[in-house]
Protein backbone atom coordinates (compact mmCIF):
# COMPACT_ATOMS: atom_id res chain seq x y z
CA UNK A 1 0.00 0.00 0.00
CA UNK A 2 2.81 2.40 0.92
CA UNK A 3 4.56 1.64 -2.38
CA UNK A 4 1.39 2.37 -4.33
CA UNK A 5 1.05 5.68 -2.49
CA UNK A 6 4.64 6.65 -3.27
CA UNK A 7 4.20 5.76 -6.93
CA UNK A 8 0.97 7.76 -7.06
CA UNK A 9 2.62 10.80 -5.50
CA UNK A 10 5.55 10.58 -7.93
CA UNK A 11 3.14 10.35 -10.85
CA UNK A 12 1.13 13.38 -9.66
CA UNK A 13 4.28 15.43 -9.05
CA UNK A 14 5.54 14.64 -12.54
CA UNK A 15 2.20 15.59 -14.08
CA UNK A 16 2.22 18.85 -12.11
CA UNK A 17 5.80 19.62 -13.22
CA UNK A 18 4.94 19.05 -16.90
CA UNK A 19 1.84 21.24 -16.56
CA UNK A 20 3.59 23.94 -14.50
CA UNK A 21 4.90 26.20 -17.31
CA UNK A 22 1.64 26.02 -19.26
CA UNK A 23 -1.05 25.99 -16.55
CA UNK A 24 0.02 26.90 -13.03
CA UNK A 25 2.69 29.45 -13.91
CA UNK A 26 0.38 31.55 -16.17
CA UNK A 27 -2.26 31.58 -13.43
CA UNK A 28 0.28 32.87 -10.91
CA UNK A 29 1.49 35.54 -13.35
CA UNK A 30 -2.06 36.82 -13.81
CA UNK A 31 -2.34 37.31 -10.07
CA UNK A 32 0.76 39.52 -9.91
CA UNK A 33 0.34 43.33 -10.01
CA UNK A 34 1.08 45.38 -13.12
CA UNK A 35 4.33 47.34 -13.22
CA UNK A 36 3.57 50.45 -15.28
CA UNK A 37 6.05 52.11 -17.60
CA UNK A 38 6.87 55.80 -17.12
CA UNK A 39 7.73 57.43 -20.47
CA UNK A 40 9.22 60.92 -20.52
CA UNK A 41 9.47 63.48 -23.32
CA UNK A 42 12.70 63.40 -25.30
CA UNK A 43 14.26 62.71 -28.69
CA UNK A 44 13.80 59.27 -30.21
CA UNK A 45 16.98 57.19 -29.92
CA UNK A 46 18.98 56.23 -33.00
CA UNK A 47 19.09 52.54 -33.94
CA UNK A 48 21.22 49.91 -35.67
CA UNK A 49 19.62 46.74 -37.04
CA UNK A 50 21.84 43.64 -36.90
CA UNK A 51 21.50 40.11 -38.29
CA UNK A 52 23.70 37.10 -39.06
CA UNK A 53 23.28 34.79 -42.03
CA UNK A 54 24.57 31.41 -43.16
CA UNK A 55 23.41 29.86 -46.44
CA UNK A 56 20.23 31.93 -46.55
CA UNK A 57 20.34 32.74 -50.28
CA UNK A 58 16.76 31.51 -50.73
CA UNK A 59 15.52 33.90 -48.04
CA UNK A 60 17.65 36.89 -49.07
CA UNK A 61 15.49 38.45 -51.82
CA UNK A 62 12.50 38.75 -49.50
CA UNK A 63 14.72 39.77 -46.57
CA UNK A 64 16.48 42.50 -48.54
CA UNK A 65 13.15 43.81 -49.85
CA UNK A 66 11.90 43.98 -46.27
CA UNK A 67 15.03 45.85 -45.20
CA UNK A 68 14.61 48.28 -48.11
CA UNK A 69 11.06 49.02 -46.94
CA UNK A 70 12.27 49.66 -43.37
CA UNK A 71 15.13 51.83 -44.60
CA UNK A 72 12.72 53.91 -46.73
CA UNK A 73 10.66 54.59 -43.60
CA UNK A 74 13.78 55.21 -41.50
CA UNK A 75 16.60 56.66 -43.65
CA UNK A 76 18.77 57.05 -40.54
CA UNK A 77 18.52 53.33 -39.66
CA UNK A 78 21.93 51.62 -39.88
CA UNK A 79 21.75 48.00 -41.06
CA UNK A 80 24.65 45.61 -40.49
CA UNK A 81 24.90 41.95 -41.52
CA UNK A 82 27.42 39.20 -40.74
CA UNK A 83 27.98 36.39 -43.24
CA UNK A 84 29.20 33.29 -41.41
CA UNK A 85 31.11 31.73 -44.30
CA UNK A 86 28.11 31.00 -46.53
CA UNK A 87 28.73 28.69 -49.49
CA UNK A 88 25.58 29.55 -51.46
CA UNK A 89 26.25 33.17 -52.33
CA UNK A 90 24.37 34.72 -49.40
CA UNK A 91 27.19 37.16 -48.73
CA UNK A 92 27.32 38.26 -52.36
CA UNK A 93 23.58 38.97 -52.38
CA UNK A 94 23.94 41.16 -49.31
CA UNK A 95 27.10 42.84 -50.65
CA UNK A 96 25.19 43.87 -53.77
CA UNK A 97 23.08 46.10 -51.51
CA UNK A 98 26.07 47.89 -49.99
CA UNK A 99 24.27 51.24 -50.14
CA UNK A 100 21.78 49.85 -47.64
CA UNK A 101 23.57 47.10 -45.67
CA UNK A 102 27.07 47.09 -44.20
CA UNK A 103 28.36 43.55 -44.65
CA UNK A 104 30.95 41.94 -42.39
CA UNK A 105 32.32 38.65 -43.71
CA UNK A 106 33.49 36.10 -41.17
CA UNK A 107 36.68 34.04 -41.42
CA UNK A 108 34.63 30.86 -41.90
CA UNK A 109 32.18 29.09 -39.62
CA UNK A 110 32.40 31.11 -36.41
CA UNK A 111 28.84 31.03 -35.10
CA UNK A 112 26.11 33.56 -34.46
CA UNK A 113 27.43 34.77 -31.11
CA UNK A 114 30.77 35.65 -32.67
CA UNK A 115 29.07 37.36 -35.59
CA UNK A 116 26.73 39.43 -33.43
CA UNK A 117 29.66 40.61 -31.33
CA UNK A 118 31.44 41.79 -34.48
CA UNK A 119 28.36 43.73 -35.57
CA UNK A 120 27.68 45.21 -32.13
CA UNK A 121 31.26 46.47 -31.96
CA UNK A 122 30.74 48.36 -35.25
CA UNK A 123 27.21 49.64 -34.57
CA UNK A 124 26.73 53.23 -33.45
CA UNK A 125 22.99 53.40 -32.79
CA UNK A 126 21.74 54.17 -29.28
CA UNK A 127 19.61 51.02 -29.57
CA UNK A 128 20.77 47.72 -31.08
CA UNK A 129 17.98 45.78 -32.78
CA UNK A 130 18.66 42.06 -33.34
CA UNK A 131 16.83 39.86 -35.82
CA UNK A 132 17.36 36.76 -37.95
CA UNK A 133 18.11 36.38 -41.64
CA UNK A 134 14.80 34.62 -42.35
CA UNK A 135 12.62 36.99 -40.31
CA UNK A 136 10.54 39.82 -41.79
CA UNK A 137 9.49 42.89 -39.79
CA UNK A 138 6.20 44.72 -40.16
CA UNK A 139 6.37 48.27 -41.49
CA UNK A 140 5.72 49.96 -38.14
CA UNK A 141 7.95 47.63 -36.09
CA UNK A 142 10.88 50.05 -35.71
CA UNK A 143 8.66 53.00 -34.72
CA UNK A 144 6.76 50.97 -32.14
CA UNK A 145 9.93 49.43 -30.73
CA UNK A 146 11.83 52.70 -30.28
CA UNK A 147 8.80 54.36 -28.69
CA UNK A 148 9.13 52.05 -25.67
CA UNK A 149 12.55 53.51 -24.90
CA UNK A 150 10.86 56.75 -23.81
CA UNK A 151 10.88 55.18 -20.34
CA UNK A 152 14.48 55.55 -19.08
CA UNK A 153 14.05 52.41 -16.98
CA UNK A 154 13.45 50.30 -20.08
CA UNK A 155 16.76 48.77 -21.12
CA UNK A 156 15.48 46.25 -23.65
CA UNK A 157 12.40 45.64 -25.80
CA UNK A 158 11.24 42.35 -27.34
CA UNK A 159 8.91 42.07 -30.28
CA UNK A 160 6.20 39.52 -31.04
CA UNK A 161 6.97 36.65 -33.41
CA UNK A 162 4.13 35.46 -35.64
CA UNK A 163 4.79 32.15 -37.35
CA UNK A 164 3.70 31.41 -40.91
CA UNK A 165 2.69 27.95 -42.22
CA UNK A 166 1.12 26.35 -39.14
CA UNK A 167 -1.14 24.30 -41.42
CA UNK A 168 1.72 22.75 -43.40
CA UNK A 169 2.36 19.78 -41.05
CA UNK A 170 1.70 18.46 -37.55
CA UNK A 171 5.22 19.55 -36.61
CA UNK A 172 4.48 23.09 -37.76
CA UNK A 173 1.10 23.07 -36.01
CA UNK A 174 2.61 22.02 -32.67
CA UNK A 175 5.40 24.57 -33.08
CA UNK A 176 2.86 27.31 -33.74
CA UNK A 177 0.75 26.37 -30.70
CA UNK A 178 3.82 26.22 -28.47
CA UNK A 179 4.93 29.63 -29.65
CA UNK A 180 1.52 31.24 -29.12
CA UNK A 181 1.67 30.03 -25.51
CA UNK A 182 5.22 31.34 -25.21
CA UNK A 183 4.18 34.76 -26.52
CA UNK A 184 1.34 35.01 -23.99
CA UNK A 185 3.72 34.09 -21.16
CA UNK A 186 6.12 36.81 -22.26
CA UNK A 187 3.24 39.30 -22.39
CA UNK A 188 2.37 38.52 -18.77
CA UNK A 189 6.01 38.58 -17.68
CA UNK A 190 6.38 42.00 -19.28
CA UNK A 191 3.24 43.32 -17.61
CA UNK A 192 4.53 42.24 -14.21
CA UNK A 193 8.08 43.56 -14.56
CA UNK A 194 10.63 41.73 -16.69
CA UNK A 195 10.56 39.20 -19.47
CA UNK A 196 13.14 36.54 -18.61
CA UNK A 197 15.06 36.23 -21.87
CA UNK A 198 14.49 36.93 -25.55
CA UNK A 199 14.71 34.84 -28.69
CA UNK A 200 16.68 36.01 -31.71
CA UNK A 201 13.79 36.78 -34.07
CA UNK A 202 13.30 40.35 -32.82
CA UNK A 203 14.64 42.03 -29.69
CA UNK A 204 16.65 45.09 -28.80
CA UNK A 205 18.72 46.65 -26.03
CA UNK A 206 20.41 49.95 -25.30
CA UNK A 207 23.90 49.73 -26.78
CA UNK A 208 25.43 50.80 -23.46
CA UNK A 209 24.18 47.56 -21.89
CA UNK A 210 25.69 45.16 -24.44
CA UNK A 211 27.74 42.59 -22.49
CA UNK A 212 30.88 40.61 -23.21
CA UNK A 213 30.40 36.84 -23.52
CA UNK A 214 32.00 33.70 -25.00
CA UNK A 215 31.13 32.52 -28.51
CA UNK A 216 29.63 29.27 -27.19
CA UNK A 217 26.56 30.77 -25.49
CA UNK A 218 23.15 31.75 -26.87
CA UNK A 219 23.69 35.39 -27.71
CA UNK A 220 19.99 36.32 -27.61
CA UNK A 221 19.48 34.94 -24.08
CA UNK A 222 22.82 36.31 -22.82
CA UNK A 223 22.38 39.79 -24.30
CA UNK A 224 18.75 40.19 -23.25
CA UNK A 225 19.41 38.98 -19.70
CA UNK A 226 22.16 41.62 -19.40
CA UNK A 227 19.33 44.16 -19.26
CA UNK A 228 17.82 42.52 -16.18
CA UNK A 229 21.23 42.10 -14.56
CA UNK A 230 21.83 45.84 -15.04
CA UNK A 231 18.69 46.66 -13.08
CA UNK A 232 16.74 47.87 -16.12
CA UNK A 233 13.45 46.53 -17.46
CA UNK A 234 13.19 44.01 -20.29
CA UNK A 235 9.71 44.45 -21.74
CA UNK A 236 7.72 43.05 -24.65
CA UNK A 237 5.88 45.10 -27.27
CA UNK A 238 2.87 43.33 -28.80
CA UNK A 239 2.80 45.80 -31.70
CA UNK A 240 6.40 45.09 -32.79
CA UNK A 241 5.66 42.18 -35.11
CA UNK A 242 8.13 39.86 -36.79
CA UNK A 243 7.15 37.01 -39.11
CA UNK A 244 8.94 33.72 -39.74
CA UNK A 245 8.10 30.50 -41.57
CA UNK A 246 7.80 27.39 -39.43
CA UNK A 247 9.93 24.27 -39.75
CA UNK A 248 7.73 21.47 -41.12
CA UNK A 249 9.97 18.35 -40.98
CA UNK A 250 10.40 16.45 -37.72
CA UNK A 251 14.08 15.75 -38.27
CA UNK A 252 14.82 19.44 -38.83
CA UNK A 253 12.84 20.47 -35.75
CA UNK A 254 14.49 17.77 -33.63
CA UNK A 255 17.99 18.90 -34.58
CA UNK A 256 17.02 22.53 -33.99
CA UNK A 257 15.67 21.84 -30.51
CA UNK A 258 18.71 19.75 -29.52
CA UNK A 259 21.00 22.58 -30.61
CA UNK A 260 18.98 25.28 -28.85
CA UNK A 261 18.64 23.29 -25.63
CA UNK A 262 22.35 22.45 -25.50
CA UNK A 263 23.32 26.07 -25.94
CA UNK A 264 20.59 27.24 -23.52
CA UNK A 265 21.89 25.02 -20.72
CA UNK A 266 25.48 26.04 -21.49
CA UNK A 267 24.34 29.67 -21.33
CA UNK A 268 22.51 29.01 -18.05
CA UNK A 269 25.76 27.71 -16.54
CA UNK A 270 27.59 30.82 -17.78
CA UNK A 271 24.94 33.16 -16.31
CA UNK A 272 24.38 31.29 -13.04
CA UNK A 273 26.28 33.72 -10.75
CA UNK A 274 24.22 36.66 -12.04
CA UNK A 275 20.97 34.71 -12.02
CA UNK A 276 21.40 34.08 -8.30
CA UNK A 277 21.53 37.84 -7.65
CA UNK A 278 18.25 38.60 -9.42
CA UNK A 279 15.14 39.66 -7.53
CA UNK A 280 13.08 36.78 -6.14
CA UNK A 281 10.22 37.31 -8.60
CA UNK A 282 12.62 37.20 -11.55
CA UNK A 283 14.26 34.01 -10.25
CA UNK A 284 10.78 32.49 -9.97
CA UNK A 285 9.93 33.48 -13.54
CA UNK A 286 13.21 32.14 -14.91
CA UNK A 287 12.83 28.80 -13.15
CA UNK A 288 9.19 28.43 -14.19
CA UNK A 289 9.53 29.28 -17.89
CA UNK A 290 12.96 27.82 -18.53
CA UNK A 291 14.39 25.33 -16.05
CA UNK A 292 11.17 23.38 -15.43
CA UNK A 293 10.53 23.18 -19.17
CA UNK A 294 14.07 22.02 -19.97
CA UNK A 295 13.51 18.96 -17.78
CA UNK A 296 9.97 18.26 -19.01
CA UNK A 297 11.18 15.15 -20.86
CA UNK A 298 12.65 13.77 -17.63
CA UNK A 299 9.38 14.39 -15.77
CA UNK A 300 7.47 12.57 -18.52
CA UNK A 301 9.88 9.62 -18.41
CA UNK A 302 9.77 9.30 -14.61
CA UNK A 303 6.00 9.74 -14.62
CA UNK A 304 5.60 7.03 -17.26
CA UNK A 305 7.75 4.62 -15.21
CA UNK A 306 5.73 5.40 -12.07
CA UNK A 307 2.45 4.93 -13.94
CA UNK A 308 3.62 1.62 -15.41
CA UNK A 309 4.82 0.34 -12.05
CA UNK A 310 1.57 1.37 -10.38
CA UNK A 311 -0.52 -0.28 -13.10
CA UNK A 312 1.51 -3.49 -12.80
CA UNK A 313 0.96 -3.59 -9.04
CA UNK A 314 -2.77 -3.03 -9.45
CA UNK A 315 -3.23 -5.50 -12.32
CA UNK A 316 -0.82 -6.96 -14.89
CA UNK A 317 -3.70 -6.89 -17.37
CA UNK A 318 -4.13 -3.15 -16.78
CA UNK A 319 -0.41 -2.63 -17.37
CA UNK A 320 -0.49 -4.65 -20.61
CA UNK A 321 -3.57 -2.81 -21.88
CA UNK A 322 -2.00 0.56 -21.07
CA UNK A 323 1.31 -0.33 -22.73
CA UNK A 324 -0.44 -1.56 -25.87
CA UNK A 325 -2.60 1.56 -25.95
CA UNK A 326 0.41 3.88 -25.70
CA UNK A 327 2.29 1.89 -28.34
CA UNK A 328 -0.70 2.07 -30.70
CA UNK A 329 -1.10 5.82 -30.26
CA UNK A 330 2.61 6.39 -30.90
CA UNK A 331 2.60 4.10 -33.95
CA UNK A 332 -0.37 5.95 -35.46
CA UNK A 333 1.19 9.32 -34.59
CA UNK A 334 4.52 8.50 -36.19
CA UNK A 335 2.84 7.45 -39.44
CA UNK A 336 0.32 10.30 -39.52
CA UNK A 337 1.12 13.68 -41.03
CA UNK A 338 -1.65 15.53 -39.21
CA UNK A 339 -4.25 15.08 -36.51
CA UNK A 340 -4.13 14.73 -32.70
CA UNK A 341 -1.94 11.59 -32.61
CA UNK A 342 0.64 13.19 -34.90
CA UNK A 343 0.59 16.31 -32.72
CA UNK A 344 1.10 14.19 -29.59
CA UNK A 345 4.13 12.50 -31.14
CA UNK A 346 5.58 15.88 -32.08
CA UNK A 347 5.15 17.08 -28.50
CA UNK A 348 7.00 14.00 -27.22
CA UNK A 349 9.73 14.50 -29.81
CA UNK A 350 10.15 18.12 -28.70
CA UNK A 351 10.53 17.08 -25.05
CA UNK A 352 12.98 14.33 -26.00
CA UNK A 353 15.09 16.70 -28.12
CA UNK A 354 15.21 19.30 -25.37
CA UNK A 355 16.26 16.73 -22.79
CA UNK A 356 18.93 15.37 -25.12
CA UNK A 357 20.28 18.87 -25.67
CA UNK A 358 20.44 19.60 -21.93
CA UNK A 359 22.14 16.25 -21.28
CA UNK A 360 24.61 17.01 -24.06
CA UNK A 361 25.50 20.35 -22.49
CA UNK A 362 25.84 18.80 -19.04
CA UNK A 363 28.57 16.53 -20.39
CA UNK A 364 30.50 19.56 -21.59
CA UNK A 365 29.39 19.48 -25.22
CA UNK A 366 27.61 22.34 -26.95
CA UNK A 367 26.95 23.71 -30.45
CA UNK A 368 28.47 26.95 -31.73
CA UNK A 369 27.45 27.02 -35.40
CA UNK A 370 24.05 26.43 -37.00
CA UNK A 371 22.54 25.34 -40.30
CA UNK A 372 19.23 26.73 -41.56
CA UNK A 373 16.39 24.20 -41.67
CA UNK A 374 15.66 22.97 -45.19
CA UNK A 375 11.94 22.46 -44.52
CA UNK A 376 10.98 26.06 -43.84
Amino acid sequence: MATNLILGVVLLLCLAAVAWPFLFYPLILRALPTVAEAPVEGPKPSASLLFCAYNEAAAMPEKLANLAMLRARHPELAILAFDDGSSDGTGDLIAAQDDMVTLVRGPGRSGKAYGMKQLAARARGDVLIFTDANVLLDADAIDNLLARYADPQVGGVLGSLHYIGAEDSATASVGSLYWRIEEKLKDEESRTGNVLGADGSIFSIRRSLYPDFPDSVLDDLTVSMAVVFAGKRLVKAKDVIARERLVTARKDEYRRKVRIAARAWHTHAHLRPQLRRMAAVDRFKYASRKIVRWFGGLFILVGAIAAGALAMRVSPALYLAGALGVALVLWIGVRAKSGPFAALVDVMIAYAATLQGVAKAMTGRTVTVWNPAQSR
